[in-house]
């Protein structure tokens, strides 16, 4: 079994077919997806399709991207909508300073807000970082030094002490479809020295779509070509991969873990 720890199923493109691209996942070995929240007035979408659906587990939270647009955004607005049973995560939040869609003030505001609401909740947060190491390592580890803290960096792209420096903060690191391109040999290496019980995988679909499948409108079910990649990069078997992925997603969004997976509906 594998697990999507990180897709968004409500976004156009997948939506419309969901049963079709949950169909195809599960005939690809792929049986638990966690759709991610970028938006809170999504919120309702995304609780309707966990609640369809028992084997799709969500987050909320808001995107870097969307960061000005909640300038009002707190943690006790998070936590709240967090006590809902499908709710598993906290995020996707964080820095992006590649596309700089948001002030980068506005970026840090909201990135402490889901911080705190992690903390408070005591939910995974679901961490983007794009050319923004410095900063994310900061208010990271500020956080750290508050309180307990379980977090994911998700499609992972950074350096290699960037990973060791989230590593040693105790979080998991998280690996898409990039992995795949020829263009990600600095990537290939650092997936290499990710430790067993901290790697986890994802497609970000509708985003980038894996090899084969590239330029195609990513699905879930590609996280089946990402695991083969990942394995064979790794030297292992890739029903170990399955497995210790699964586990190591099971083991950091328990709340998913105590409700379970289920077949489709």
């Amino acid at each position: 079994m594998l697990v999507d720890s990180h897709c968004h199923l409500t976004y156009e493109g997948l939506r419309e077919d969901i049963a079709g691209v949950l169909a195809r996942a599960r005939a690809a070995g792929v049986e638990t997806f966690l759709t991610i929240a970028t938006r809170l007035v999504d919120h309702d979408e995304i609780v309707a399709v966990t609640e369809r659906y028992a084997q799709i587990f969500a987050t909320v939270g808001v995107h870097p991207h969307e960061a000005e647009r909640a300038a009002d955004l707190t943690a006790e607005t998070l936590a709240a909508r967090a006590r809902h049973p499908r709710i598993v995560g906290i995020g996707e939040t964080g820095l992006d300073y590649y596309y700089d869609n948001a002030p980068r003030n506005a970026q840090r505001a909201a990135f402490r807000a889901h911080i705190a609401a992690a903390q408070e909740t005591g939910l995974p947060l679901v961490v983007h970082s794009r050319e923004a190491e410095d900063d994310t390592r900061t208010l990271l580890a500020e956080a750290v030094e508050r309180g307990s803290l379980r977090a994911v960096i998700h499609c992972f792209t950074g350096s290699r002490e960037f990973m060791k420096e989230m590593l040693g903060m105790g979080f998991y690191i998280s690996i898409s479809g990039i992995v795949t391109f020829k263009s990600a040999k600095d990537l290939q290496e650092t997936v290499k020295a990710i430790p067993e019980d901290r790697l986890l995988l994802e497609t970000d679909a509708p985003f980038l779509a894996p090899v084969p499948h590239r330029g195609k409108r990513c699905e879930p079910a590609f996280v089946a070509d990402t695991a083969r990649f990942v394995a064979r990069l790794r030297g292992v078997d890739l029903e170990k991969l399955a497995a210790s992925t699964t586990a190591n997603f099971f083991r950091l969004f328990e709340k998913a873990a105590k409700a379970g997976p289920a077949p489709c509906a």
